[in-house]
């Protein structure tokens, strides 16, 4: 379902908000503009790919500015970009929450820090506990990062691995790398993108997916047997398109579910991300200047202790946001009703690129690691949940 990433351009620390040093290597960009003498006609899409090399654990990479100061301003002649993260502890988020953030790190580094707050990192994940990980051999334990914050930060702050912005020459375009050095080492970042004018859906079906009884749990959808995959590629396969976009989303009647791209380990998704659903607090209280030396010993007094970072927590939000302050109020006297729907940022959409290589059929774009998940906090009483998967076309 997947196909290797596009023609890399290579990045380095320069393309970060506050630069410094480094000249970066460039690459080839995989498609061109159509001409006809000296009249430009309107270009076809085009798509490339930055490898980026981030310095710290949590860092912001303007990837609009490093495609410009890379390639030249090669994004001009398009109206929308699809930016696609290959990872799943750093995305995109919204363009609209950019803007709202102003695209000011003095406001969204604070937004970002509520939800690492939350998760804060050697909280007792179980995603962490590498002895446990049977799909991981001793060789791989030895590397393998211990990063479930991570992960639960970018399912929780709203980070996407695919995003499509209205290109506006000279705003930013931010990749948010929640986990970009482990060890000491930066890790080796690549992001995916496709530059396009017009867009148009060509297909779009519902989709049963199957869940438990279990008011809390979450579904692999790239697993064969949900048969989400193959539906995906009998419309690739109907409307053969070069470059496009999958979609998927929940059904408007739809409730107390949502999706994401992310690694679906089971540690990770069948206890961590359960215990969040529970208790969106339980892994802050667990790190709080307030718990006591065993919180576990009382778990119904857990919430409780993690009360006042909660609000530090909402506070951060409402003034990253810049919303009104009597919201604060509210959201305290709701967010232990059930904090998980309403502290979390879950998406109801996911999308991946669709790219057609020369000569071949047209595949997703993804990382190896990424797979889309269903999540639901409670249950539904027919024991599926209904997707729609439209298959869009760029031109």
């Amino acid at each position: 379902m997947t196909r290797e990433p596009l023609p890399v351009v290579q990045v380095e620390r320069s393309d970060h908000v506050a630069p410094s040093g480094g000249a970066p290597m460039v690459g080839e960009l995989a498609t061109g503009t159509e001409k006809h003498g000296t009249h430009a006609m309107t270009p076809r899409p085009l798509d490339l790919t930055l490898e980026l090399r981030p310095r710290s654990r949590y860092d912001v990479i303007d990837v609009a500015h490093r495609v410009v100061d890379t390639v030249g301003d090669v994004l001009s002649s398009y109206r929308r970009v699809l930016y696609c993260s290959l990872h799943t502890t750093a995305g995109y988020l919204d363009q609209r929450i950019q803007q709202r953030l102003e695209h000011r790190r003095d406001r969204l580094d604070p937004y970002m820090h509520a939800y690492q707050t939350l998760f804060p990192p050697d909280a007792g994940y179980s995603h962490d506990e590498l002895h446990l990980r049977r799909e991981l051999s001793d060789e791989q334990r030895l590397v393998e990062p211990r990063n479930g914050d991570a992960h639960l930060a970018f399912i929780g702050s709203g980070l996407r691995n695919c995003v499509t912005y209205k290109h506006l020459p000279g705003e930013p375009v931010y990749f948010m790398d929640l986990d970009g050095v482990c060890d000491g080492r930066a890790r080796e970042r690549q992001t995916s993108l496709i530059a396009y004018t017009d867009e148009q859906v060509v297909a779009s079906v519902p989709f049963e997916i199957p869940v438990s009884r279990h008011a809390i749990d979450s579904v692999n959808l790239s697993d064969p047997r949900v048969g989400l995959t193959d539906r995906v590629q009998s419309l690739l396969a109907a409307n053969p398109v070069e470059h496009g976009r999958i979609d998927i989303s929940l059904d408007g009647s739809e409730e107390y579910a949502a999706v994401t791209v992310n690694e679906f380990e089971t540690l990770l998704m069948r206890h961590d991300l359960a215990e969040v659903l529970r208790d969106p607090l339980r892994f802050m209280a667990r790190q709080g200047r307030n718990m006591l030396r065993d919180p576990m010993a009382i778990p119904t007094k857990s919430l409780g202790y993690a009360k006042y970072d909660a609000v530090r927590v909402i506070n951060e939000l409402i003034d990253a946001l810049g919303l009104s302050e009597s919201l604060l109020e509210r959201l305290v006297a709701r967010v232990m009703a059930f904090p998980a729907a309403r502290l979390l940022r879950f998406k109801r959409s996911l999308s991946m690129p669709v790219i057609r290589p020369s000569g071949g059929a047209p595949d997703l774009v993804r990382g190896q690691y990424q797979s889309p998940i269903l999540i639901q906090w409670r249950p539904s009483s027919r024991r599926a949940r209904t997707l729609r998967v439209s298959l869009t076309r760029f031109s």
